[in-house]
């Protein structure tokens, strides 16, 4: 897994605060306000509505006034080619989900009643689940439900446009509301989407639509016959895998002419589009394989399509799009659809870049087993983008940077990218400042002062080298297999903390100040008052009373966090401090510490090389896992009083092309200020699959 998501509830810096509820009313909207942008407006609000835990933002796209014609027409073909795969997301987090997705936008979109406060939550509902794509929190992953009464809900389909209702042929209203209350309100029913705990089948536990009447078991003795070794593709990546009606295991393939055809057929037809459009040659190739992979969904040449993007290194335009992450899928085989189109923003670039240029320093130079690095690192293209739109599994809910491709052999032996989405963390930057954090859960006020001060770029830079330096770092054995086979269910936290702990390690180094990307290693101290307070504290924020972790990331920061504060003891490393009845973290021994990071770098580092299943879920359970339910509680209590939302996402801005018969003439850009009007836009313009698929 590549993709460096939001941390969460920490103290500093543009990707690391909370949003405040801000401007969002939580009220009903009553209609969208569109404001065209010269370029960028200093003015401009980044807060939307607000509602349940989540805050939604708005992101402006500077330097697109920079751009030429063509390259607008690119940017344009390929945002509608981001939105035409909508609809995948959705089936492929519940087999119910587009039907659900359906039956609430006829309910939303057509009900004429009175509107009271049974419709605000009912309302409130529909914001949670277009955020999430669908009714599994996108975070926890657990099923959430409507705090209005199945009774009011049940009369909101009956007094719907029945017309508009995803109805089958001859069912009546009442007989379709009988079917959908249940699966709205019943937790029996796909209670969760994604489900880690041990010991257990975590294919049938978990409620998405990548597997049908198999076991985890089946899967695995399945993909087994798969050779994973050296250059393989990354089998499983693009299909769902099920029983046919004799009982024997297929994948039904998501290509067009297959699963999701409909959606990928659309796509396809905007990519042939940007063919005609692309900036060089080089692009042009990597285009025309993705159509290609598109329309056969042959793995292979999906391979073919990532080394192609690797080496598009010239573009100003570039784009994601395909089933890349596997974070949906317990063991780690099955990509969500997400798509990311950008722009290069050359200022930003050159933080990022400069630390690129020093990857082979950083691997010569890390603490990892000498057979476990990298004899020579291959060309890491790094960069910052300014998003123009994210579709899929990147929204609303977006990454603030990304590494592809995922495949470790074509990052071995043909490099990789590196970004970070400057934009996207603009506008958190915004929001954040609003926050409370800081002041609330900080240990003292040197470590204010210095958050104050270096926040920002301790965030940046952690990011920067977790993506470009950490994913692309150290090397799997010969002759064992991907981390999907080996280390299952535990391989995308054990990934992210490799590539956290790289990060970390390299926070305090002199490095960073002898290359200009840091004025001091004060900003490594930044980083680590940060790392501590974040993975032993405040990220409980998000859990409720008595939850466990479960999803990867806040394992993997509570793993690295709390194994660093356990063998830290001793030395009184860090510890916790009380005062005035409440709890902090302070860190006591800044290069201690830096010397833990190095030594959990180099035991996580092996268990990906050797494939050491046993350690891995040692690891992760031991430290990963369990939550003290005193501290929880205290955290939870502190929190509320700040009165802040744990989750925030984004609007997508809106393109729109102005036509001269079939030609292109000018590509606007515009940025809608209401994310349920946004959804309800999108319903009518990107809903090409059938409810069943």
């Amino acid at each position: 897994m590549k993709k460096w998501t939001i941390p969460v509830v920490a103290l500093m810096g543009a990707h690391t605060f909370f949003s405040s509820c801000g401007s969002g009313t939580g009220n009903a909207p009553t209609g969208d306000t569109v404001a065209v942008a010269p370029d960028t407006d200093p003015n401009f609000n980044v807060e939307a509505e607000s509602f349940g835990d989540l805050q939604v933002l708005r992101y402006q796209v500077p330097g697109w006034n920079s751009l030429s014609a063509q390259q607008k027409e690119l940017a344009y073909y390929l945002y509608e080619a981001a939105l035409s795969g909508r609809d995948i997301i959705y089936d492929q987090k519940s087999k119910y989900g587009i039907l659900l997705r359906k039956t609430i936008e006829a309910m939303y979109g057509s009900y004429n009643g009175a509107k009271d406060s049974s419709w605000k939550q009912f309302e409130d509902y529909c914001g949670r689940f277009w955020f999430s794509n669908g009714n599994h929190h996108h975070y926890s992953n657990d099923k959430f439900y409507p705090e209005c009464s199945k009774e009011y809900f049940t009369q909101l389909i009956m007094a719907s446009d029945s017309t508009q209702l995803p109805k089958e042929p001859g069912e009546s209203t009442a007989a379709f509301a009988a079917r959908i209350v249940p699966l709205v309100y019943d937790p029996k029913i796909e209670p969760k989407v994604v489900d880690l705990r041990p010991n257990i089948d975590n294919v049938k536990a978990s409620s998405n639509n990548f597997y049908e009447n198999v076991s985890q078991k089946e899967v695995e003795d399945f993909y087994s016959k798969f050779d994973t070794k050296g250059n393989a593709p990354s089998w499983g990546l693009n299909s769902k895998t099920e029983k046919d009606s004799n009982g024997k295991i297929v994948e039904r393939v998501w290509k067009s002419g297959g699963m999701y055809g409909a959606a990928i057929d659309k796509i396809v037809y905007w990519l042939q589009k940007a063919v005609n459009v692309a900036e060089n040659e080089q692009q042009k190739k990597s285009l025309e394989l993705l159509i290609q992979y598109y329309n056969t969904g042959d793995l292979k040449t999906f391979d073919e399509y990532s080394i192609a993007w690797a080496n598009d290194t010239a573009s100003r335009i570039d784009v994601v799009n395909g089933f890349i992450e596997v974070y949906l899928d317990a063991i780690g085989k099955k990509g969500s659809f997400e798509s990311v189109v950008s722009m290069k923003d050359l200022e930003a670039t050159k933080r990022i870049a400069a630390i690129a240029k020093q990857a082979q320093w950083f691997e010569d130079n890390s603490p990892l087993m000498p057979e476990h690095k990298k004899k020579q690192v291959k060309v890491i293209t790094a960069k910052a983008i300014t998003v123009i739109v994210e579709s899929g599994d990147a929204a609303p809910s977006t990454p603030i940077g990304v590494n592809l491709p995922n495949a470790d052999w074509i990052r071995k032996e043909h490099g990789s990218k590196s970004v970070s989405l400057s934009n996207i963390i603009h506008s958190y930057n915004i929001a954040s400042a609003k926050g409370g954090m800081l002041d609330e859960f900080a240990v003292n006020d040197t470590v204010k002062e210095r958050a104050k001060k270096y926040g920002d770029l301790a965030s940046d830079l952690h990011t920067d080298m977790h993506e470009c330096i950490g994913h692309a770092s150290g090397k799997i054995n010969e002759g064992v297999e991907t981390t999907d086979k080996t280390l299952k269910n535990y391989a995308s936290t054990l990934e992210e903390a490799r590539a956290d702990l790289v990060g970390l390690y390299y926070a305090l180094d002199p490095k960073l100040v002898e290359i200009g990307v840091a004025p001091s290693t004060e900003v490594g101290k930044a980083a680590y008052d940060n790392y501590m307070m974040n993975g032993l504290m405040t990220q409980l924020t998000r859990l409720k009373p008595g939850e466990q972790l479960e999803e990867a990331h806040m394992r993997n920061r509570q793993t690295v966090a709390k194994w660093a504060y356990e063998h830290g003891k001793k030395d009184n490393v860090v510890e916790f401090v009380k005062r005035d009845g409440k709890t902090y973290v302070r860190v006591n021994d800044y290069e201690k510490l830096r010397t833990l990071f190095g030594e959990l770098l180099r035991e996580i580092q092996r268990i990906k090389s050797e494939g050491d299943f046993k350690a891995g879920k040692a690891l992760v359970e031991t430290y990963g896992v369990k939550v003290d339910p005193v501290l929880h509680k205290e955290v939870l209590e502190r929190y509320a009083k700040l009165n802040i939302k744990p989750y925030r996402g984004f609007i997508q801005p809106k393109l729109t092309a102005v036509m001269d018969g079939d030609k292109v003439t000018e590509v606007k850009i515009e940025y809608p200020t209401s994310f349920f009007t946004q959804m309800m836009d999108y319903a009518k313009k990107y809903s090409f699959l059938p409810v069943k698929n």
